[in-house]
Formats: C-alpha cells, sequence, structure tokens
C-alpha cells in the first residue's frame, strides 16, 4: 500500500498499449483504472480548503526521525534555529543524541522539554520554546515512547501535543503499529483545547489505518492541505526502495496549514517535516461592570 502512487504512475501504461492494440474494452478498463488512481491520488497535489484563520496565532512545528540517533545534531538545531521553530517532536532518540542536539544549541532555543531517550529506536522527546505540561500518555504498550504535553500560547488556545512513533508495520508487529495509531486521540472540537499529533508514523495516506485517523478520527494532514502530500521522507536520499511519506504533521481541523517543507538530514535516513501553522486566538472574555 505504501507504494500506491507508483502504481498509479505506471497505470497509464496498461491504457496505451490497448489503445494500441485496439483493444477497446481492455482500453476501457485501463480509462477507469486510470481514473479511479486519479481521484484517489491528484488531491494530494493540490491545495485544498482550511478554515478561515484570521489575525492567528503562528505556531511552527518539526519532526524528525534521527535514525538510531545517527543524524547529524547541528543540522537539526540548524534547521530549528533558522526556520524558528516552535515545537520540535524527534524519534529515535538516543542518550548520546539528545547531549550532541544540547551541546549544538537545542537547549538554549527550545528550552523545554518531555524527552524519554533511549538507547534504541523506542526512545522520543518533546521540545518547545515554551513551557510544556506534561500529560499522560495514552500509549498502552509502551514498546515505544510517545510523550504528550500541553502547551499553552499567549493569546491563543492550549495546544495538547503528541510525538508519535509506531513500529513499521513489517516483520511481524503489524497489530502493535495497528494499536498505537488506534491508540491516538481525535481532536475534540467542543472543547476550546486543540490538539496536534507528529511524528513518525509509519505509514503512508494510502494506509487505512492513518486515513482512519483523518477521516472519522477528525485530524487533517498538514501535508495534503496545503499540495504537499507528496514531499517524500524516506528513505531519504536513496534510490531503492523509491521514496514515499511516512512523516507526518496531523492538525485540529480548527488549524490553517501555512506551509510545509521537508529538509534532509545528514546521517538519518528521514527527512524532517516543518509545518508552519496559524491557530485559532482564544475568545476575549468581556467583564460586565456595573
Amino acid at each position: 500500500m505504501a507504494f500506491t502512487p507508483y502504481v498509479g504512475l505506471t497505470s497509464p501504461l496498461a491504457l496505451v498499449v490497448a489503445l494500441v492494440l485496439r483493444r477497446w474494452a481492455v482500453a476501457a478498463l485501463a480509462a477507469l483504472v486510470v481514473g479511479a488512481f486519479a481521484l484517489a491520488l491528484l488531491p494530494r497535489a493540490i491545495a485544498g480548503p482550511q478554515p478561515v484563520v484570521r489575525d492567528g496565532v503562528p505556531l511552527r512545528v518539526m519532526t524528525a526521525n534521527l535514525y538510531l540517533g545517527r543524524a547529524d545534531a547541528r543540522t537539526v538545531v540548524g534547521l530549528v534555529e533558522r526556520r524558528h521553530v516552535d515545537v520540535l517532536a524527534l524519534e529515535e532518540l538516543t542518550p548520546e543524541e539528545l547531549r550532541r542536539l544540547d551541546a549544538a544549541g537545542l537547549r538554549r532555543l527550545l528550552p523545554y522539554r518531555d524527552a524519554d531517550p533511549r538507547r534504541t529506536a523506542a526512545g522520543t522527546g518533546l521540545f518547545a520554546r515554551r513551557p510544556l505540561r506534561r500529560l499522560a500518555q495514552v500509549n498502552s504498550l509502551n514498546v515505544v515512547a510517545e510523550p504528550r504535553a500541553a502547551l499553552a500560547l499567549p493569546g491563543g488556545p492550549v495546544v495538547e501535543l503528541g510525538a508519535v512513533h509506531p513500529p513499521a508495520p513489517v516483520h511481524g508487529p503489524v497489530a502493535t503499529w495497528r494499536h498505537m495509531l488506534r491508540e491516538i486521540p481525535g481532536p475534540d472540537v467542543t472543547r476550546p483545547t486543540l490538539r496536534l499529533v507528529l511524528g513518525d508514523f509509519n505509514a503512508t495516506l494510502d494506509h487505512h489505518d492513518l486515513r482512519d485517523l483523518l477521516g472519522a478520527g477528525g485530524y487533517v494532514d498538514a501535508g495534503d492541505a496545503v499540495g504537499a502530500g507528496y514531499d517524500t521522507t524516506w528513505p531519504a536520499g536513496r534510490r531503492f526502495p523509491p521514496e514515499i511519506t511516512i512523516d507526518h504533521v496531523l492538525v485540529d481541523p480548527r488549524v490553517a496549514v501555512r506551509d510545509v517543507s521537508v529538509h534532509l538530514v545528514p546521517g538519518s535516513d528521514h527527512r524532517a517535516v516543518i509545518a508552519t501553522l496559524a491557530l485559532p486566538r482564544a475568545p476575549r472574555v468581556r467583564v460586565r461592570v456595573d
């Protein structure tokens, strides 16, 4: 399923061959297949409708998989500094890599954190420019650290942040991957608190488990919202297998996405994802004086 876009790109070949051979019934069927792929895949390259957020509170978030702590720490911190990142989620965070990141200036730029570095791929951390209030994890399996924290923004709402990294659904842990995705709490539009989830989902928009988070779950994929749904993230810089998009920023439907970009990080097999968001401002309370 992860390579569905590449299958879609090759689907016109069958139509061309059928037309050249004048197999009209086959050509008609092939045309239907091409049309189905186009309807399913093209919208990701086209910016879609978004909520109107006038004078919104800006928030820039970034997620990066560090490839077992092998990513170049200075590049990661440099992206945070140059792009003025407010919230950072790091996956496959090891204690040694965290020390390198702090030595490169991460603590100076993002002094608040909820980090659980581990010596395996299970380490994850949330880092922020403003204070974080730790929330209980929803990951009942605890095979991977998935910190959650609340962030209060001046003039804006409280944002519940979640960093996720379910294990890749290969070589056995499909049930674990699916269970961890299903445990992610969706946004609740009846509450003023917003929810954002970012990280390495090990899933593309063609996996129905991720689509469930975007459909009934209520989230919006930031890349899909701005027509950047095909900005691939893994395996970064390799020719085989071809790159796919498994790193995502999922936002509350009340959040407007202004921009999404991906960035190569030396030493890592994932590209970092940076999303610029606009959050609705907190409603002003009028006090009546008699």
